[in-house]
């Protein structure tokens, strides 16, 4: 599977990489948005074609397609899981701090998504958003 692939497949779940970027960014506090936009959807795009993303990223996208889950039960928790592994395989434990913010927050599209999606994207957007911060708090390489 290639990158565009999996944003088609996500797209039909109303998943766009403009939409994510966009979620990501409404908690960002910092300088230069239009510089950190720009890095974070060059991060996202290397992390969309990394295999270990796509498959947890897959999981998720087939578990919201067969596995008919209504709501998000509290007793649900395999959701929390796919988000935390892609959170922790992009951004390192520091990652997990990012997506418990935005699965509590819900910003963006993280709202209007159903359970195992909400929590992919948030791990997916958490993950990327520490990695590119990571080591500097300033965001810069």
């Amino acid at each position: 599977m290639n990158a565009k692939e999996l944003l088609r497949r996500l797209e039909k779940h109303g998943v766009t990489l403009e939409k994510m970027l966009d979620t990501a960014m409404e908690l960002y506090i910092g300088d230069d948005p239009d510089e950190v936009r720009e890095r974070l959807k060059r991060l996202m795009l290397h992390y969309l074609k990394d295999i270990n993303v796509q498959s947890l990223l897959m999981a998720a996208l087939l578990l919201e397609e067969n596995f008919g889950v209504e709501g998000d039960p509290v007793n649900l928790v395999a959701d929390e899981l796919i988000g935390i592994d892609i959170a922790e395989y992009i951004g390192g434990k520091m990652a997990l701090f990012n997506f418990f913010y935005y699965d509590t927050r819900k910003p963006g599209i993280l709202a209007e998504l159903p359970p195992f999606l909400d929590d992919a994207i948030g791990g997916f957007i958490a993950g990327c958003m520490t990695k590119l911060f990571e080591g500097d708090s300033n965001g810069r390489d």
